[in-house]
């Protein structure tokens, strides 16, 4: 069976408010210790989608791919998503230089419930072929009033009432919750993801292969993608 709704949601407010005392918008595994920022991986095999697909932001034959792995509690992924990628996008993604691939990395039973909630949106298999732009919204809420529902001892009715906004029904939102493949996909994921790229902390980037950990400002990544792009 899959975790309940209270399992996933009303258990891990403790997991929450440990992190709001802490100042911080995650747990420990966020300030996991950290591999060489230098270290580049297969691209090939980082490119494999998984068991739900990807969801992309930007053309399919951009000439540099970001693929990002994110938690919706990390405070450092909130913080890129909503000072960082809005000129990124802007720059490079909305003129076809660069196409963003944004993979679920939760650290928490909380951003397991969020992320399997965001998968919802695209259907009620949680696949990619779905409303990518409703999933994208949804993930932009989340990080834009995160300390909304990250950080309170009701996250079960701080996020139904986003869900809600969404479009949830209470039958959905409860659905969703129960729904064992998309549980499994995305902790399948997760663990390819630590165990095949060493992902250890969020939010981690490949840039056509090349790890870049943390929220870097925009002016870094473009010196990183900028030697990417054609002549």
């Amino acid at each position: 069976m899959a975790l309940s709704r209270r399992e996933l949601l009303e258990g891990a407010a403790s997991l929450a408010l440990i992190g709001a005392a802490a100042g911080l918008a995650g747990p420990a595994l966020a300030q996991a210790p950290r591999r060489s920022a230098a270290e580049t991986v297969d691209v090939a095999e980082l490119m494999k989608p998984g068991p739900l697909g990807d969801c992309v932001l930007g053309k399919e034959d951009a000439p540099v791919t970001i693929v990002e792995y994110a938690s919706l509690t990390c405070g450092h992924c909130a913080n890129f998503h909503n000072t960082i990628l809005p000129g990124l996008k802007e720059k490079y993604i909305d003129t076809g230089k660069v196409k963003l691939v944004f993979r679920e990395f939760p650290l928490n039973q909380l951003d397991t419930a969020v992320y399997m909630l965001s998968r919802c949106a695209l259907g009620a298999d949680g696949k990619s072929s779905g409303d990518q732009a409703r999933y994208f919204a949804l993930v932009s809420v989340f990080f834009k009033d995160q300390r909304q529902w990250a950080f309170t001892n009701d996250p079960l009715t701080a996020v139904t009432n986003i869900t809600r906004q969404a479009g949830f029904t209470q039958a959905a939102f409860e659905a969703c919750l129960n729904n064992q493949p998309i549980l499994d996909a995305l902790n399948a994921a997760r663990d390819r993801a630590a165990n095949a790229f060493g992902v250890e902390s969020t939010p981690t980037f490949f840039v056509n292969g090349k790890r870049v950990l943390g929220a870097q400002p925009l002016e870094e990544f473009e010196k990183i993608i900028t030697p990417l792009l054609p002549a």
